[in-house]
């Protein structure tokens, strides 16, 4: 007997069918007359993550939204993570009702302030002042043609046809996959990641649960009373290194890695160990090099790093 009861898959599955937790963000746009305007959004998750020329987001919404309409004219967002005052969350809930912009944005509770990408470009958005930190975005119109969807074809909904993963992808339905040009973060934040994270100086970062009944949005604060746990990662084991040298002695015929090259590895999660391993043997091979030792090793690793900051 299943200690489980099998609930019936519904439309808006992770709010109707699910307890899901998500993010909370407000998405920032320009609209045809050059006003600003202000979604509420928690389907909106980091997509390109590693291994592409740029790294990306996806966010999920209805093709009918100004944030739809926007995008697929200007192309242009800020997607702003607001904090976890009671405050800010009811903001959060009016933005999120569906309705025309100017009515919204007359009322608008949050200061807003320039980007920083391109000032003078006119279709860039503002950032909400607030937020602890911003993702300043372009969308990839040209993946799977997505650039031939006209807002003007939009009415109640999309007649179609329809894209699978980026643009208008159902009647009521779009996603765009969005390449991040610059985040922005609060100072304190900032000084957070590069000195390091502790349960002090994290952000107020609130999840909400999405839309569950005809009365009330669901979400949580961050920690007041008790400070984010923080886990130790597992010291690194010898058996980790052997199963390294197992991976690394079958990557290639030819070229071999000393156990001091394959130590820098210990912490690379296994599904990318491929990836990585793959990656210096096709440096070996450019610089006739058949033993990777801990200075090849070292200098892949800054050619690697110089080249993600040549992407920025």
């Amino acid at each position: 007997m299943s200690s489980f009861k099998d609930l019936r898959i519904v439309d808006n599955f992770y709010q109707t069918s699910s307890f899901f937790p998500m993010p909370t963000v407000c998405i920032s746009t320009i609209n045809d007359d050059g006003s600003l305007n202000v979604g509420s959004y928690s389907l909106c998750f980091p997509y390109y993550v590693a291994g592409k020329e740029k790294y990306a987001m996806l966010l999920s919404c209805r093709n009918t939204s100004n944030t739809c309409h926007n995008l697929l004219k200007r192309k242009k967002c800020a997607i702003n993570f607001i904090d976890d005052s009671r405050k800010t969350f009811k903001e959060v809930v009016r933005l999120g009702y569906p309705g025309p912009s100017d009515e919204k944005m007359k009322d608008l509770k949050f200061e807003m302030e320039p980007g920083q990408t391109d000032p003078t470009d006119k279709n860039r958005p503002p950032v909400i002042k607030s937020a602890f930190q911003v993702f300043e975005c372009t969308w990839a119109d040209h993946l799977e043609g997505a650039s031939k969807f006209n807002a003007d074809d939009i009415d109640d909904g999309h007649p179609g046809p329809y894209n699978n993963f980026n643009g208008i992808t159902s009647k009521y339905g779009a996603l765009f996959i969005l390449y991040i040009d610059k985040i922005l973060m609060k100072e304190k934040y900032y000084n957070a990641i590069v000195d390091g994270v502790n349960k002090y100086n994290f952000p107020p970062v609130p999840v909400d649960y999405g839309y569950r009944d005809s009365t009330n949005f669901w979400y949580t604060q961050f920690p007041k009373i008790t400070k984010p746990i923080s886990e130790p990662i597992p010291a690194p084991k010898e058996a980790d290194l052997m199963s390294i040298k197992y991976a690394a002695e079958r990557a290639h015929p030819e070229i071999k890695f000393t156990d001091a090259a394959l130590k820098n590895f210990i912490k690379v999660p296994r599904p990318f160990l491929k990836t990585v391993l793959n990656g210096c043997i096709a440096w070996a091979k450019e610089n006739n090099v058949t033993l990777i030792d801990d200075e090849h090793v070292k200098i892949i690793n800054d050619k690697r790093n110089a080249e993600k900051q040549a992407r920025k």
